[in-house]
């Protein structure tokens, strides 16, 4: 199996950035371009699973029309260029670039990929915009960062599939980034930081949205009352 390296000087310049991440708005966040070595993002392109591949779960749902996994060894159906991918993302030497980035310390890493891996949205799909599950449902930490990697060469801006992130009262979106190939969003995750895909794709068919979500956990510092995703009408709905 691949075992790959990211472009380390790079994201140790990203380290570096931590009052552009603390600054970004509607919270905490930032958006970083050519993220991945090219590399890397050919032999995951190659290996992401097809539509109609064994590892997807269908979800069709009032608050997401989308393919995701519920499989727990969902890292042993990964294929292996995606696998080595997850664990380079999942290393201490890529924790400490996101420690720095955010100020966040003590973040580990999920060996479950509870919610996380590989997603998929084909024409009409959508996430509506949300709050994330703030504890893991098997290990009790709590879930402090998102990294989003879109993996979708050739996107056009008409297809939509932009993320949208909100204000925290919910007032209007505040930006919108579009899932072009090899960008990478990285966000606090806290119970007000909404977000979500929430119109319609607009793909033609065989086109679908692809990305590559990693989630990261510290231990509980203070008392935190649990909540599953949380969902929220928003001026678009």
């Amino acid at each position: 199996m691949a075992m790959y390296r990211l472009d380390y000087i790079k994201l140790e310049r990203l380290a570096k950035a931590r009052e552009v991440y603390s600054g970004g708005q509607p919270f905490p966040h930032v958006v970083v371009d050519n993220f991945l070595p090219a590399q890397v993002v050919g032999d995951v392109l190659e290996s992401f699973p097809r539509p109609d591949a064994k590892y997807w779960h269908r979800k069709h749902e009032p608050t997401s029309k989308k393919l995701d996994s519920r499989r727990l060894d969902k890292e042993a159906a990964l294929p292996d260029a995606m696998r080595g991918l997850v664990w380079e993302l999942n290393s201490y030497r890529f924790l400490a670039v996101l420690e720095s980035l955010t100020g966040i310390s003590g973040l580990l890493p999920d060996p479950y990929l509870e919610g996380a891996g590989p997603h998929m949205i084909e024409a009409g799909g959508y996430l509506k915009v949300h709050a994330d599950f703030n504890l893991h449902p098997y290990t009790g930490l709590h879930r402090r960062l998102n990294l989003l990697v879109y993996l979708n060469a050739d996107w056009e801006e008409a297809w939509g599939g932009h993320l949208e992130l909100w204000e925290r009262d919910l007032s209007r979106c505040a930006r919108r980034v579009s899932p072009i190939l090899n960008r990478a969003v990285i966000f606090n995750t806290d119970s007000d930081s909404w977000h979500g895909h929430p119109e319609p794709l607009r793909t033609p068919p065989g086109v679908q949205r692809r990305s590559l979500a990693m989630y990261y956990y510290t231990v509980p510092r203070v008392e935190i009352r649990p909540h599953n995703t949380i969902y929220r009408e928003t001026a678009t709905d």
